[in-house]
């Protein structure tokens, strides 16, 4: 029968994700509009965000934090483009952005000296083969596989090369070990709900020390450039961002800070993660036609949780099949108003993605799992006859 009862928030996507509970345009009437962003309270919105990341995260004091342009696309590239080329590096690879930082490095930088680590979506690379004496690429949590890597340990204290970490889908909803990474990079549109544009950029001492001592041998653009005359450029990391932002997105990023501080900071974020998270598995350990897309329950994400279609008959259907099955599915759950942007993504086996970030209520991911057996239901081939 059909479900009686519709998530409240039926907003699943994972990205831009939901914004958080209770969230109204009114929280954005502390904007800061018609005035420039290099203004005394322009820039004192900016480094806000700042000092609020800083604190919610436990981000060290002597790490530099800036608000930079495109995301967390142009944060990552920002951090290749800068700081790569000094060393070897070793590049991994499990889903599709790990395996666009690949192609840009690879095919854009044209580097040389580079060893590529890739695993089929659902697995991790062979991490005891990383060699830690040179730079290393990769997410933290990989946003279209629902695969994270391992807590700490697999990275060593005493690493030579610099640890480049694109941790969009995990700032704010896992522990990060920053004193084992270099430079993270995180965009505001995902685990705290807020708009998209702008991305945040961290920087480890030893990063900037790479970044005043290392000049590349190709031209860089002016938004990625965070030096001059041989010295960082202290201003961007205080709020004085390289280029225009959205002040309206500026005061949506403080309005979720500020939320993320109310339900505890990081623990609670975390915490709520972890019971939307539980909440799935329950479902799925009692269904049959999904698996989880994560081989390893250690490594699965809390946030953006991918599954996919494991039925028999769907099985033997081709890639296309499957395709087309999962579009119908996506489609039917959206008509009811059930739950919204679940498929899987393009690159990822045919499935459903189903975003837990804190934003997300476990009430709503519970009134959820009823419309996933109906829709399946609905859907489902006959059983062949006997």
């Amino acid at each position: 029968m059909k479900p009686a009862v519709l998530p409240a928030c039926p907003n699943f996507s994972s990205g831009p994700c939901a914004k958080r509970p209770g969230w109204r345009l009114a929280a954005l009437n502390g904007a800061v509009l018609g005035r420039s962003h290099r203004s005394k309270p322009g820039k004192s919105r900016l480094q806000d965000v700042i000092e609020y990341s800083r604190k919610i995260l436990g981000i060290p004091a002597n790490y530099r934090i800036a608000v930079v342009a495109g995301s967390d696309t142009g944060a990552v590239e920002l951090a290749l483009w800068s700081l790569l080329g000094a060393r070897g590096v070793d590049l991994l690879a499990w889903e599709t952005f790990g395996l666009t930082w690949v192609a840009d490095v690879v095919n854009q930088l044209k580097l040389k000296d580079v060893r590529t680590f890739s695993a089929p979506f659902g697995q991790l690379p062979d991490l005891d083969r990383i060699d830690f004496a040179r730079d290393v690429v990769f997410t933290w949590n990989g946003t279209t596989a629902g695969v994270r890597v391992p807590q700490r340990d697999w990275i060593p204290q005493d690493r030579e090369g610099l640890t480049i970490c694109d941790a969009t889908s995990a700032a704010f909803a896992m522990e990060l070990p920053w004193d084992k990474l270099d430079v993270i990079t995180w965009s505001w549109q995902k685990v705290l709900g807020g708009e998209a544009a702008h991305g945040m950029l961290v920087l480890s001492p030893r990063a900037v020390q790479r970044l005043e001592t290392y000049i590349p041998c190709w031209p860089l653009p002016k938004l990625f450039r965070l030096t001059r005359g041989g010295r960082i450029v202290e201003g961007i990391f205080q709020g004085e961002t390289i280029n225009t932002p959205s002040m309206l997105c500026v005061e949506d990023a403080l309005d979720g800070l500020r939320w993320a501080e109310s339900v505890g900071g990081l623990p609670g974020l975390i915490a709520r993660c972890q019971a939307n998270l539980q909440a799935l598995e329950a479902w799925q350990a009692r269904t049959a036609w999904i698996r989880f897309l994560a081989e390893d329950p250690a490594n699965r994400s809390c946030t953006s949780v991918c599954f996919a279609f494991c039925a028999p008959w769907l099985l033997a259907l081709d890639d296309e099949g499957r395709q087309a099955f999962q579009k119908k599915f996506v489609a039917l759950l959206e008509s009811e108003g059930a739950g919204l942007d679940l498929g899987a993504y393009r690159d990822a086996p045919a499935g459903l993605r189903i975003w837990c970030g804190a934003t997300v209520e476990t009430a709503d991911v519970q009134a959820l799992l009823p419309w996933l057996d109906w829709a399946y239901a609905q859907l489902a081939a006959p059983p062949p006859p006997v």
